[in-house]
């Protein structure tokens, strides 16, 4: 079969179809409770990070409210 004249990781890239494994991997360990309820907590501690930084900032993002007027220099009648 024609060869290519590539580099090496393309020509393995390109030949690296014709190489097929009989070695089927080990299965994989199943997750015990404790490292179930350690990924929820980190995964809840993440949320509820996300959502107080969310509840702290659009109050100081939005607009100042009609209740607090802003004053200048040129409505002060200076």
């Amino acid at each position: 079969m024609f060869r290519r004249r590539e580099s090496v990781p393309f020509a393995f890239v390109a030949e690296a179809d014709q190489f097929r494994s009989n070695v089927t991997p080990p299965p994989r360990e199943r997750a015990s409770a404790s490292q179930l309820a350690a990924r929820s907590l980190v995964g809840l501690t993440v949320v509820a990070g996300l959502v107080g930084s969310l509840v702290l900032g659009i109050p100081a993002l939005s607009p100042q409210s009609a209740s607090h007027p802003q004053q200048t220099e040129a409505a002060d009648g200076h």
